[in-house]
């Protein structure tokens, strides 16, 4: 879409037999940075293509330095789940982000600004949280379609989250010892067992406890020193993003100084948008992509 001036190529962190998976997309190698993480059952694919299409392309062309993160085990990151899926969701929490972040800012020494898709930003909430001094080099967060918890009830939460999600796909990883998303056409990408159990904990509306070792992040947001935040909700997000569920998210994490917008024709969006299209969909480029980048602007002059 951006031509020849868009450059794209891989970065691999080393983390023992692990080697986490960086896209590197950007026109200008000094632009502000910005680090995206993608959700369960995701790669960094939510955000682009190598033909340049998607958020991640989109900013870059807009002078940032982006940088598109692969869990361990998802996308390009080394090995795959489906060769060694004995990891878990608190290993993303303490040593992926960590590794992310701590990469992006010591190869550009500025503030970084965090965008996540769904679950993806319980994850770094989770891991600024639990290691405060992260914060200090993170200028912006935005957040697409962000639940910890699923309180809203609807035939869509009932078959996604209640049947799919809690009752099917532990099945299938039991057996499997991992679940195979993209094979079941549930997702882009698998996922460990211990991730799903993990994650599955907080859905079912309990606290945001760690399941691992107790670590009691609810407790310790009270004392985060948060970076400005923005979430975004999608008004036909029924179920895994569901504009309740992202307030409920906020209230028990950043608080009342994030800002929240859900994206609807109510709004004055092009479309009622969804869990997925927010990101992927081809009208978002004249959309809300403009809204995201000028945003991001104004947190680079403050």
């Amino acid at each position: 879409m951006y031509g020849n001036t868009l450059r794209q190529d891989s970065i691999f962190i080393d983390d023992g037999h692990h080697q986490l998976h960086l896209r590197h997309i950007r026109i200008n190698e000094n632009g502000p940075p910005v680090l995206m993480l993608h959700g369960v059952i995701e790669n960094g694919r939510i955000f682009y293509t190598e033909s340049g299409k998607g958020l991640a392309c989109f900013l870059a062309a807009q002078g940032y330095n982006v940088y598109v993160a692969d869990m361990r085990g998802r996308g390009k990151s080394v090995p795959p789940i489906s060769e060694d899926h004995n990891h878990d969701q608190y290993d993303q929490i303490t040593r992926d982000i960590p590794l992310f972040l701590n990469y992006v800012f010591e190869h550009t020494r500025q503030p970084v600004h965090a965008i996540a898709h769904s679950w993806g930003g319980v994850l770094l909430a989770s891991a600024l949280v639990r290691f405060p001094e992260l914060s200090k080099n993170i200028r912006s967060k935005i957040c697409f379609g962000t639940k910890r918890s699923v309180r809203v009830q609807n035939p869509e939460k009932w078959f996604k989250v209640d049947f799919v999600w809690k009752w099917l796909c532990p099945k299938v990883a039991r057996r499997k010892g991992f679940l195979p998303g993209a094979k079941m056409k549930i997702g882009a990408d698998d996922e460990t067992y211990g991730s799903l159990c993990q994650g599955m904990k907080w859905v079912e509306l309990n606290p945001w406890v760690d399941p691992k070792d107790q670590f009691n992040y609810a407790q310790a947001a009270k004392e985060t020193n948060w970076p400005v935040t923005w979430h975004i909700a999608a008004a036909n997000d029924y179920a895994l993003g569901h504009p309740r569920d992202v307030r409920d998210f906020i209230a028990e994490s950043v608080g009342s100084s994030a800002r929240f917008t859900v994206l609807s024709r109510k709004n004055g969006n092009l479309f009622d948008y969804d869990h997925i299209n927010m990101l992927t969909h081809p009208r978002a480029v004249e959309d809300h992509f403009p809204s995201i980048a000028q945003w991001l602007n104004e947190q680079c002059d403050d």
